[in-house]
């Protein structure tokens, strides 16, 4: 394994070369927003160290496990998989667990940036483009693996609708409070871009859902099998739209995101740990997401019973605000330095990625594992995200904010939080398990 100090030389000429021509390595806005949330270490603490090893292990710990403000809920992963272990109540497992996975998700976002420095600016930009959610996708895909789709799918929409109406609304809203003498303007075209994505993610999610009211059955025809066909190739053409975003942000268009690419302090355009170190900081916290992943999908049924609120509420509301935690709060500070690009980035670039990346994704990912899988999700909740994405495109439809308008998307997100919490109508989990030819109690 290679470690590095980010005084070494040597590192500093390799980062140098994998910058584009304007000397600034492509990073996205999830990773900017993130950055918010790391402190700077003191490479004086480790330097006394006489094993030049041990000296390097360590300032690799120093920056990876103590590089983050977010560092005191890491003793929340020992105590969920002590309380796991020792058969704790499983809320404390569910709680913990989420406690746990919030330092996580920023840590992938740090570790995906330091890559991205070796790797060129295509690959790097690639990177940090599809790790943005990592932790939700991981929650999915344990989700689809234990045939809990009623899960995956609250999680997944509660991302879009957290970040279009949380995220995006407390953005406009602090920076319009912090600005009020100061017209906040924004580039149209970022905006207009992953809008137009939103509304065909949209289309896609709600031709399954049109498709089951209007068609009526023949006699021995199951509409569950052609909402389920018409769900698997309407996600190849989603996948085929982010796969065509990403070539048109990181290459043919990328003037268009390059407000996201500016960065104040000269410091974190500079790797802190090596290629290798990166590398396997990254695979070894990704099965950490995964355990703690596979915890909070086997225990949130009983925190559900448990604490008395539904379980759409708990995927829907509480999971993507803990997930996200450190990114929104980036979000939040960029928008009070008025700039609203960033921000914007931030929660336009995460709901796309989940409508267009993560949700497709999933519904091939279950086609391979026989598992049932669609885009319908429902008419309450497809409503919900129809409206929210209706109500965001009118707002960032002229190019400026104020405070107004992010008071309007909170309120959206508050009356859309208090609709899912008075939502007690239990989860189809034995239907599902039924249509997927599985034993309802492997799943609990």
């Amino acid at each position: 394994m290679e470690f590095s100090e980010g005084s070494n030389k040597s590192l500093m000429d390799k980062e140098t070369c994998c910058n584009n021509n304007n000397g600034v390595t492509i990073r996205t806005a999830q990773n900017m927003s993130s950055s918010f949330m790391r402190k700077k270490s003191d490479p004086i603490l480790v330097s006394t160290i006489r094993f030049r090893i041990l000296r390097e292990l360590l300032a690799n710990l120093q920056e990876v496990i103590l590089g983050t403000k977010l560092a005191v809920l890491f003793p929340a992963i020992p105590l969920a998989i002590a309380a796991d272990f020792y058969k704790f109540g499983r809320p404390w497992v569910f709680a913990l667990s989420l406690l746990g996975l919030t330092p996580l998700a920023e840590r992938v976002s740090f570790l995906t940036e330091q890559i991205a420095y070796f790797t060129g600016p295509t690959v790097g930009g690639l990177l940090n483009a599809t790790c943005g959610n990592a932790t939700e996708l991981i929650i999915a895909l344990f989700a689809l693996y234990r045939n809990k789709i009623h899960v995956l799918k609250y999680s997944l929409m509660g991302s879009i609708l957290s970040n279009l109406l949380l995220v995006l609304g407390t953005s406009l809203l602090c920076g319009g409070l912090a600005n009020l003498k100061r017209e906040q303007r924004y580039d149209r075209k970022q905006a207009d871009v992953n809008s137009g994505l939103l509304l065909l993610g949209l289309l896609c999610h709600m031709l399954p859902l049109m498709f089951k009211y209007a068609v009526k059955p023949e006699t021995g025809v199951s509409i569950a099998e052609y909402t389920l066909e018409l769900s698997r190739a309407s996600s190849v053409v989603m996948l085929v739209a982010y796969i065509g975003y990403i070539v048109f942000q990181l290459k043919t268009h990328r003037q268009i995101f390059d407000s996201q690419e500016e960065v104040e302090d000269e410091d974190e355009e500079k790797a802190v740990i090596g290629f290798w170190s990166g590398f396997s900081w990254l695979v070894g916290m990704t099965l950490i997401i995964a355990l703690l992943s596979e915890y909070v999908v086997g225990t949130i049924e009983a925190a559900s019973e448990t604490w008395g609120i539904s379980i759409s509420f708990i995927s829907i509301i509480l999971i993507p605000i803990v997930g996200n935690a450190a990114e929104h709060a980036g979000a939040i500070i960029f928008a009070f330095k008025n700039k609203l690009d960033i921000s914007l980035g931030v929660a336009l670039g995460s709901a796309t990625q989940i409508s267009m990346f993560a949700v497709p994704l999933c519904v091939v990912v279950g086609w391979i594992m026989r598992i049932k899988m669609d885009l319908d999700f429902n008419l309450l909740e497809t409503g919900c995200l129809a409206l929210t994405i209706l109500v965001v495109a009118f707002t960032l439809q002229d190019g400026t904010s104020h405070y107004m308008k992010g008071v309007v998307l909170c309120l959206c997100y508050a009356a859309i939080s208090a609709c899912f919490f008075v939502h007690k109508i239990p989860a189809p989990l034995d239907q599902t398990n039924v249509q997927s030819g599985l034993n309802p109690s492997l799943s609990a």
